[in-house]
């Protein structure tokens, strides 16, 4: 019975969930270096496959594995000098609001330490790169499985890979025509404090031993880890060892050889802290041994079946096209050449879902951070740290309207650890109520400044509501509206009403303010001053709005807090206006100040437009001016960066402009990605990849405002397409075909009876829906 239910489960998702072609990334050559490697994961577990044909590379990751320890790095004297600071900057006298900011705001200490990787496992065959032939490696996105496949003197070799979200490991299964032997290592280049062998498996324990670095924390033992294989089932003989710097095994004239992996450390989200009552070594060698214990388990079918389950529920295509014979690398550098492919933005939007569901969700429980799940360096890029002045809220962009709903619960799960240091935050550095957090965090839960001025970005914790009350809009998921986005919103309102103050226009206003990350300049006393310190920058207005809306819808569904909605009322009437500059341009500060870099990556002022909706078709002027904003940095060189152009296809679909969007999608895609299609900033920066992927979704369909909007922003050379499981807010989920500009087999499910309107090439129709599958139609 057990066998027949595995091929159940083998076949049901080819059936069930199955696309029409496979969508893959594959190349006929082995990655020379890690961005050419092809990642695997399953939210907590992270792998980079090489596909390598004489010393392969799996380079491993765990969501948790960090250096550094929880610290409160609220600067104590912050709230004490806060009134002075604020005069400086009211005052014109910006560098004295500088040097003010940078002795009694910037973190004690002021910097965090780095995610690491957990190691790498080796397999070491006995043969050169020039014995083998037919080489291919491929990843299946739709199963979330790594293929290497090459011959060897007429002998043919699979191996191929995957990381169950189901049973929680990584699984490596080797299988070949004639017997093979080879060796499989595991090492990590630092901390480890023991290599071990049990008697079917290797693994290694360790302690990140974290050194005495300037403003970065304490130095010292920290973080505990392991990391561990064991054999599940072997046709042949092998042995365990163990050595200086490795452990492994050695296996002999095998055909088929399955094993699997997993590590663990002994960090607690609950505390935001590792817990030494967590011993990673048992939790490892018991998951395992369960593992073992069950070795005629059909790994791969609970693996594809479920991973499946999730990733097929939305299907695209555009004119028709399908899979291209040319690897991806080829593909890649003749799109980026100039060649007409409809098919690779298809790809890259699949990808970018593909990215987001393995490195954030069950049975993770940490949100993607800079890079996801993947890193190679003990010192990363930016600390590959959750940085929330853009890019963390950029990760989340497409889980909604790519119905993966689950990836968004595990944001808002930290997010409300994250509230707890972040009171602390409101509270020692401003004396206001609520929570908020600064420009990044890490899993420790650092709300604090950090990096110096550059960090001072009060208003990051606002922002960092959005995509928590977009799951809500999205799914109308009432009890998750009740007791997770809720709080989350009312204590991020709580802190924005205490941290606002009296401008000297009679506004009210945040101060101190900051446009991430860019520089303006004017005249003060003669003299030409730069600062990234203002009040009121055009983004903080712009949060404050959205913020308030989310709040009173909130409010008003789950019937509370009338007072408070009242308040706001009243508040609005008295913030700033957003304005439109001497350019034409929405000013991106309270004054039409002189931009330092005009072609400066961040466009935060226009995050009205998106993901924000204060800036719409409805709002004129703004609309117009946004328009200009974007022209003014482009032209300034701008857009420059993976994820900065992931925004401005954003930006056009929202401006329903689909030839720029398309032109800028294909530049993001050409210019910007790497032979793996990892997108760079450089380097190598994931929000390039769900940014862009949430901008294709954005030229398809848009539910921000009353009008649910098929095709809003797709160009001309898009003439005819299939749509299938996009998600509008109100938990809609639409299916279509559209071509000679007409919508065509229009299927809208609904978990409820509702009237809702669609509109199409600005034309609108309200439909009535019944709870269930819907057909409609525009003739």
């Amino acid at each position: 019975m057990k066998n027949l239910i595995n091929l159940f489960l083998f076949i049901f998702p080819v059936f069930v969930f199955g696309q029409k072609e496979d969508i893959k990334l594959w190349y006929q050559q082995p990655a020379a270096k890690w961005t050419e490697a092809l990642p695997l994961g399953n939210g907590r577990l992270g792998a980079m496959v090489h596909g390598r044909v004489d010393q392969e590379l799996f380079q491993l990751n765990e969501e948790s594995l960090w250096a550094g320890s929880k610290i409160n790095n609220n600067n104590k004297q912050s709230a004490a000098h806060l009134k002075e600071i604020q005069d400086a900057i009211f005052e014109s006298r910006f560098d004295d609001a500088k040097e003010l900011a940078t002795k009694y705001m910037v973190g004690t200490p002021a910097r965090i330490r780095s995610y690491q990787p957990m190691g790498n496992l080796r397999v070491l065959y006995p043969w050169s790169k020039s014995d083998s032939k037919d080489y291919s490696r491929t990843l299946l996105l739709n199963e979330g499985l790594h293929t290497t496949s090459f011959n060897i003197n007429g002998n043919k070799i699979d191996q191929t890979s995957f990381i169950s979200a189901v049973d929680d490991a990584l699984f490596l299964d080797w299988k070949s025509d004639e017997p093979i032997s080879f060796s499989i290592e595991l090492d990590r280049a630092r901390d480890v404090k023991e290599y071990g062998a049990w008697q079917d498996g290797a693994y290694y324990v360790g302690q990140i031993q974290d050194s005495v670095k300037k403003d970065s924390g304490p130095a010292g033992n920290h973080m505990r880890f392991s990391a561990g294989f064991k054999v599940i089932s072997i046709d042949g003989e092998f042995e365990v060892f163990k050595d200086e710097g490795k452990s492994g095994i050695k296996v002999k004239n095998i055909k088929n050889l399955k094993l699997a992996f997993t590590g663990a450390t002994d960090y607690n989200l609950d505390k935001l802290d590792f817990d030494h009552s967590i011993d990673p070594l048992k939790n490892i060698e018991r998951q395992l041994s369960g593992l073992k214990s069950n070795s005629n388990r059909d790994f791969y079918a609970l693996h594809v079946n479920e991973h499946r389950s999730m990733f097929d529920r939305v299907s695209i295509s555009l004119n028709a096209v399908g899979e291209s014979e040319l690897p991806t690398d080829q593909r890649l550098k003749a799109f980026s050449e100039g060649t007409e492919d409809f098919g690779l933005p298809v790809l890259f939007y699949q990808y970018g879902r593909y990215l987001l569901m393995s490195s954030s969700r069950s049975p993770g429980r940490l949100p993607a951070n800079l890079q996801g799940v993947w890193n190679q360096e003990y010192e990363a890029p930016w600390n590959s740290d959750f940085h929330t002045n853009i890019n963390l809220q950029m990760n989340y962009w497409p889980a909604e309207s790519g119905d993966f709903g689950e990836t968004s619960l595990i944001l808002a799960n930290f997010m409300k650890e994250i509230v707890k240091p972040g009171s602390e935050t409101a509270k020692e550095m401003y004396g206001a109520n609520g929570w908020t957090i600064h420009h990044l965090t890490d899993p420790f839960g650092r709300t604090g400044v950090a990096d110096g001025v550059w960090g001072v970005s009060p208003m990051a914790g606002p922002w960092m509501t959005f995509p928590i009350y977009r799951h809500y809009a999205f799914s109308k998921d009432e009890k998750y509206l009740r007791e997770i986005a809720y709080p989350i919103l009312k204590g991020s309102l709580l802190w924005v009403l205490d941290f606002l103050v009296k401008s000297p226009e009679g506004y009210l206003v945040t101060n101190p303010s900051h446009s991430p990350e860019n520089e303006f300049e004017t005249e003060v006393n003669g003299r030409t001053v730069k600062s990234q310190l203002s009040y009121a920058s055009t983004i903080d207005i712009q949060i404050i709005h959205e913020l308030f809306d989310n709040f009173e819808q909130a409010a008003k569904q789950l019937k509370v807090d009338q007072d408070l909605v009242e308040k706001i009322f009243a508040i609005r009437l008295q913030m700033p206006p957003i304005r439109v500059g001497k350019s034409g341009a929405i000013q991106e500060w309270i004054h039409d100040y002189k931009e330092v870099e005009p072609g400066h990556r961040h466009m935060s002022h226009l995050l009205g437009l998106y993901p924000g909706n204060s800036i719409n078709p409805s709002t004129i002027e703004l609309f117009s001016a946004a328009k200009k904003t974007i022209e003014n940095r482009l032209s300034a060189g701008g857009g420059h960066t993976g994820w900065s152009k992931a925004w401005i296809v954003n930006f056009y679909a929202r401006l329903l402009d689909g030839e720029k969007a398309n032109a800028h999608l294909k530049e993001l895609i050409g210019k910007t990605c790497l032979p793996n299609l990892f997108s760079t900033h450089p380097p190598f920066q994931i929000d390039g990849n769900f940014g862009g992927a949430a901008g294709f979704a954005e030229m398809l369909i848009q539910s921000q405002n009353e009008d649910i909007v098929l095709l809003p922003a797709i160009p001309s050379s898009w003439k005819s397409g299939s749509v299938h499981g996009l998600k509008a807010r109100g938990n809609y989920k639409f299916n279509f075909n559209w071509s000679e500009g007409k919508i065509r087999d229009l299927v809208v499910n609904s978990d409820q009876t509702a009237n809702i309107s669609i509109k199409f090439k600005g034309n609108s129709k309200r439909f009535e829906l019944k709870k269930g599958e819907n057909r409609l139609s525009f003739d």
